[in-house]
This record gives C-alpha cells, sequence and structure tokens, in this order.
C-alpha cells in the first residue's frame, strides 16, 4: 500500500511541475499576445506607425491611473484631459477606439511587454545560408523535461520496488507478486488523462485552424517587394489595387500597370533584397521576367510586333500570381465598404504591407477576428453635419449622441455583427 501512494505521490508532483512550466509560460506570453490581439494593427512598441511608439509611455503620462482611463474611454480623455487632447491633436484624424473589455491586469502586462521588448538582434544573413531558428518558443523544451522527469521518476519507482522486494526476503516477510505497472490503474488512469489532455488539446488546437492560412507566403512567378514598392518609392497601394477603393475586390493589377513605371527602369539599383532563406534576390533579373510576361523588348524600346493577331505583343501572357488572401465562399466581404467608407488603412488586415519583402498573409481572417473588429472600431458617424451623411437615418444614435449617453458609434451598434451581413 505504500509503495502505490508513492507511487501516486510522484506522478502528481510530474504533473505539477509540468503545469508551473506550462503555466509560467502563458503568462510570459500573454502581454505580446494581448498586445499582438489588441494594439498591433495601430502600434509598434519601438517606433511610431499609426499611433505613437508605446515604449517608454510611463514617462509621458499625467499621473499613473491616466494609462486605464485613456485605454477605456479615449473620448471621455480627450474632452477633459489637456494632455489627452494634445496627444490627439497629434495624431488625427486617427482615433484610438475604446478598450473597455481590457482589465488593468491584462493592461499592465501589454505595458510591461512594450517596455520589456527589445527587437532581436539578428546578424545580417549570409546568401545562400539557412535563416536561423526561431527559439523563442520553449515549449518543447518542457516537454522533454517533463518526459525526462517522468522516465526518471519510473525508474525510481522500479528501483524501490526492487530494494522493498530484496528487503522484504530478508526478513522473511511474503507480500505476493507486484502488480504490473502496465495492469496498475493508478498508472493506467494517469495515462488515460494524460492522452484525454494532451491530444484533447491538439485535436481541438488543429479543428479550429482548419482553413486558415496565417503566415502563407507562398513562391510567386515574380519576386515582387512591396517593401521596395509601397515601403521605400512610396508607390500608393491604390495605385495598383484601385479597384480596393470602388469594388468588392481589391484586384491583381494587369502587366501594362507594371509596364507603366518599368518601360523606364530597367534595373534595379537599391538595397539588397533578400529571401526568407537569406539568399540575395536579383532585382534586375526579376525586371526581366516582367518584360518576357508583357512582350516587351527592352533594347528596342518597344512590344513585340503582333504577327499571329491575336491583339497581343507575340510571346506576352499574364502573370499567374498565386493567391494569397482566401476566405470560404459563404463570407461576404467588401473592399470599398472598409477602404472607402470605414477609412481602414491597408495595414488594419494585411500587416505592415510597406515593409514586406515578399507578401504573406498576415491575420487568421477568422470569424472572430473579424467580429473583434467591428465591436471596437467606431464608424465616420454624421455628427453636426460632418460625417458619412448615410449615417443621417440613425436618429436614435443621434439624440444618445446629443444627449452624451454614448460617445461615439461602433460598427456594431449599427449592425455590424449580425450574421446576415457577413454570410449570404
Amino acid at each position: 500500500m505504500s509503495s502505490r501512494k508513492f507511487s501516486v505521490k510522484i506522478f502528481v508532483s510530474i504533473f505539477f511541475v509540468a503545469s508551473l512550466f506550462l503555466s509560467n509560460n502563458l503568462i510570459a506570453a500573454d502581454g505580446e499576445a494581448l498586445f499582438k490581439a489588441n494594439c498591433a494593427n495601430c502600434h509598434k512598441p519601438d517606433q511610431d506607425f499609426v499611433g505613437p511608439a508605446l515604449k517608454g509611455w510611463e514617462s509621458r503620462i499625467p499621473d499613473p491611473d491616466w494609462i486605464y482611463r485613456w485605454i477605456a474611454n479615449p473620448s471621455k480623455e480627450i474632452a477633459s484631459d489637456a494632455h489627452a487632447k494634445a496627444l490627439f491633436e497629434k495624431w488625427k484624424p486617427t482615433m484610438m477606439p475604446a478598450f473597455s473589455n481590457l482589465k488593468k491586469d491584462e493592461i499592465d502586462a501589454i505595458m510591461k511587454y512594450v517596455d520589456d521588448f527589445a527587437p532581436p538582434a539578428a546578424p545580417a544573413p549570409t546568401p545562400g545560408a539557412a535563416a536561423p531558428a526561431d527559439t523563442s518558443d520553449n515549449s518543447l523544451l518542457f516537454g522533454i523535461l517533463t518526459l525526462v522527469l517522468a522516465v526518471v521518476a519510473f525508474i525510481l519507482l522500479q528501483v524501490n520496488s526492487s530494494l522493498r522486494k530484496l528487503t522484504d526476503e530478508k526478513e522473511g516477510i511474503y507480500r505476493g507478486e507486484p502488480v504490473p505497472f502496465y495492469r496498475n490503474k493508478t498508472y493506467l488512469m494517469l495515462g488515460i488523462l494524460f492522452l484525454f489532455l494532451f491530444g484533447g488539446y491538439y485535436t481541438i488546437e488543429g479543428a479550429i485552424g482548419l482553413g486558415r492560412m496565417k503566415n502563407y507566403q507562398p513562391e510567386q512567378p515574380i519576386y515582387y517587394s512591396h517593401k521596395v514598392h509601397a515601403g521605400v518609392n512610396q508607390i500608393s497601394c491604390l495605385y495598383c489595387h484601385g479597384s480596393a477603393q470602388e469594388s468588392k475586390h481589391a484586384g491583381i493589377p494587369s502587366v501594362n500597370v507594371c509596364m507603366n513605371c518599368h518601360m523606364g527602369i530597367k534595373e534595379y539599383k537599391g538595397d539588397k533584397i533578400l529571401r526568407e532563406d537569406g539568399s540575395e534576390v536579383d532585382g534586375t533579373a526579376e525586371i526581366q521576367k516582367l518584360y518576357a510576361y508583357a512582350g516587351w523588348n527592352p533594347s528596342a524600346m518597344a512590344y513585340n510586333p503582333d504577327n499571329n493577331g491575336d491583339g497581343i505583343p507575340d510571346g506576352a501572357r499574364e502573370i499567374e500570381w498565386v493567391k494569397i488572401h482566401n476566405l470560404p465562399d459563404h463570407v461576404y466581404f467588401n473592399h470599398s465598404q472598409h477602404v472607402n467608407v470605414g477609412k481602414q488603412q491597408c495595414q488594419t488586415c494585411h500587416g505592415n504591407i510597406q515593409e514586406m519583402p515578399e507578401v504573406y498573409q498576415f491575420a487568421d481572417l477568422s470569424m472572430g477576428w473579424c467580429i473583434n473588429c467591428h465591436r471596437e472600431t467606431k464608424v465616420n458617424f454624421n455628427v453636426d453635419s460632418t460625417g458619412n451623411k448615410f449615417y443621417s437615418i440613425y436618429e436614435k444614435f443621434h439624440q444618445d449622441l446629443k444627449n452624451k449617453k454614448m460617445d461615439s458609434v461602433t460598427v456594431e451598434a449599427i449592425g455590424g455583427t449580425e450574421c446576415q451581413k457577413c454570410h449570404y
């Protein structure tokens, strides 16, 4: 009986240690996860973005509780606090949404994360060398340590059993043959519990992630760097994706749009462009690929002749770009409604696109992700005959705003979370 109690204590200790490791890892990640879920669309810890850099925030606020009031209700602070008003004047027309759902300890975790943030010191990759692996996640290490502890505990149990048997034989005590571990009910119960917890966790995680393609980054027929075009050269997104402002689809620019610039730009002379694996991209060679698709002769500075009479230069063909952002067929999404009416920046959904050498899917584009945005985003309401005049039909909201019952109107308030808004 004492042997069984000892084995139970050993396994309980192992589970306690494993749980402690996992919980510490989760707590450490809370600030980063909360920042990415609520703040990363507009803020960076160490540099200005849509909003100001957050690192060092404590030295810039008038009192310690100001940050909680500001995050819970920015509009109220702007109306009553000089510091908040000055902050708004500096960054307008961008208006920070209210995050009244965030608790004080969650805000503390976010602000601690931005204060402790340090950009990874990655050395410049050598062409042809593999990119260094990300070692920030210690889950694998904790799992190995837990497994090692379990093996050690099992060995100790066997040693204890053998020593006890020798002692009993020396003292002339006969206790009968011990139950094999694979038939021991305690071991079986703990093993089933372990498989149920970990198997269930990974099954649910896998099921939730079905169809989501976050971080999807396919290889394209031409290496097109948004960092070079939208970042360094400051080309507006709407120059290439003009239909995003007026249509449901953002659209893929035609080869002619690319040739508007590249008729004259034959060589790439900018900074090095590196792939994810660290290898260097030959920008001039990629421009030559564009010429081949367009049927353009850079030496003659003219399109190839149309000898077959099909209306396009000989050799010209469509660029078969690989689509990155996909939504299920039953989901309705309208770019113009968000860009033109909602005044959303491309970065809201596509991430910091002007810094991406090659585009990848920034957000998981899940239903929860969209709904959270609708709950927090304020519409350009028609207040004092300014803003979107369509919203003049919402008389009740106008009265509530006038009577100070509410300080703003979110997308959720005008039906932005109703099923039929996004689903056919």
